[in-house]
């Protein structure tokens, strides 16, 4: 069934809460620069995450954990100077709140007034409840994330798919509404089975965005440079590739250089 679309002029907080209300899947990208921020705004996407994944697809480091607080700010500033629509999700990397809620209110605080963004995203669920309260107690907020948590791959050991077995899929169940009950406005599921994200979705009122968690769920999102086939290294099964710029962008590199090398370029027109 159809279900006719609201538009937003701005994306919200409440938005979101919204359109899972009236039955509209939220769409949400990642995004770490100005230039990126700007199209994937543009193109009407309702969030854009300004993801701890910028350590791997523009700082090429093999996990989340390196990028610094500093760093997601620099990233999160560029991309809210982008924007006319949509919703800026930051990111808290490693480090910035698991140890101390106060900690975490400080580095809340940091991004939301020194870049711009519009709300924070935390990893975990009972284990960081207090960091989540006080942050949203300071007016700030917050979208969970649960299933397979990235900060997290040492403890895991593998990025395979997260709550297959029963205690696991049950805890999950259970943050899922700790989250929702304690405020957050949204949660991102990643990499679970696509049966346990259809329950837990129709069992919060708030809108879980999926990432490999299956179509039963209020939205999906994906890191914009996997999408785009920038990354050609990355072949997980959620993965749809909507262009394939990595053979492209080397196609044009090498024809550039090829014109270069025989003065080919510029030509007449192409010089003053």
């Amino acid at each position: 069934m159809s279900v006719a679309k609201k538009e937003y002029k701005r994306v919200t907080v409440k938005s979101l809460v919204d359109m899972k209300a009236n039955g509209e899947k939220i769409s949400m990208l990642t995004a770490y620069d100005y230039t990126m921020a700007k199209i994937v705004d543009g193109a009407g996407i309702d969030v854009i995450l300004v993801g701890d994944s910028a350590s791997n697809v523009m700082a090429g480091h093999e996990t989340t954990l390196p990028i610094t607080l500093d760093q997601m700010i620099y990233h999160a500033s560029s991309v809210v100077r982008a924007i006319d629509r949509s919703l800026v999700v930051v990111d808290l990397p490693f480090g910035s709140y698991q140890s101390d809620p106060k900690e975490a209110l400080r580095s809340a605080i940091r991004i939301m007034k020194e870049s711009g963004g519009h709300a924070v995203k935390l990893e975990g669920g009972k284990e960081v409840k207090e960091s989540i309260k006080r942050i949203l107690n300071a007016g700030i907020p917050v979208m969970g994330h649960l299933g397979l948590t990235p900060q997290s791959i040492y403890k895991f050991g593998t990025y395979t798919v997260r709550a297959k077995e029963e205690e696991e899929a049950e805890k999950l169940k259970e943050d899922a509404k700790l989250l929702e009950r304690i405020g957050c406005f949204s949660i991102v599921l990643e990499k679970v089975p696509a049966k346990l994200a259809q329950e837990v979705a129709e069992s919060v009122s708030i809108p879980v965005i999926g990432i490999g968690a299956g179509g039963g769920v209020d939205g999906q999102v994906l890191v914009v440079h996997d999408m785009i086939g920038m990354t050609h290294e990355f072949n997980p099964r959620f993965l749809r590739r909507y262009l394939d710029l990595y053979s492209e962008m080397t196609a044009a590199f090498q024809e550039y250089n090829k014109d270069v090398k025989s003065s080919d370029f510029p030509n007449e027109k192409e010089q003053y």
